[in-house]
C-alpha cells in the first residue's frame, strides 16, 4: 500500500462555498467553517498542505450563542504596556466589530502554524445578506 501525498492545488482550482449564519450557533458554525478552510472534509487531507476552499459567510453578526455567553464570554488582548490586559465581553465586541467574534472563533480552530494566515484569508465575512463574489459561483453549504 502506498502513502498518498497530495500536492498544493492552484488558486483557481479551489471551490467557493456560501453559508448563511442567521440563527446558527457560533461554535457549530465555526467548526464547520474551519473544516472547509482546512480541507479536512476531503479524502486527500494532509496536515502539511493547505488545499482548503473559500468560504463566504453572510449575516456574520446574526449568529446566536447559548446560555449566558453574551455576558460571560471574554476576549483578551494585551496593549504591550505592563499590566494593560484588556478584556472585552462578547456583547460589546459584537457592537464594536461585528465580524471579529466569528473570525476569532474560526481562527482558534485552525492550526497554530504558518498555514493559518493563508487559511483565514480565504474566509470572507459579510454582515448583510449579499456578497460581492457572484462571479465565482459559490455553492451553498448546508449545516
Amino acid at each position: 500500500m502506498k502513502t498518498i501525498m497530495p500536492k498544493q492545488i492552484k488558486w483557481n482550482e479551489r471551490k467557493w462555498y456560501i453559508i448563511d449564519a442567521k440563527g446558527l450557533t457560533l461554535w457549530r458554525l465555526s467548526t464547520k467553517i474551519a473544516t472547509v478552510l482546512r480541507w479536512k472534509n476531503k479524502l486527500d487531507f494532509a496536515p502539511h498542505v493547505d488545499n482548503g476552499d473559500y468560504v463566504i459567510v453572510l449575516n456574520a453578526d446574526k449568529f446566536k450563542v447559548t446560555w449566558a455567553k453574551l455576558e460571560d464570554k471574554m476576549y483578551y488582548r494585551h496593549t504591550g504596556y505592563l499590566g494593560w490586559l484588556v478584556e472585552t465581553p462578547l456583547n460589546k465586541l459584537l457592537i464594536k466589530k461585528p465580524n471579529k467574534a466569528l473570525e476569532l472563533a474560526v481562527s482558534g480552530m485552525l492550526p497554530k502554524n504558518k498555514l493559518r494566515k493563508s487559511m483565514i484569508s480565504r474566509l470572507k465575512l459579510f454582515t448583510w445578506s449579499e456578497h460581492t463574489f457572484t462571479s465565482q459561483k459559490p455553492e451553498e453549504l448546508k449545516l
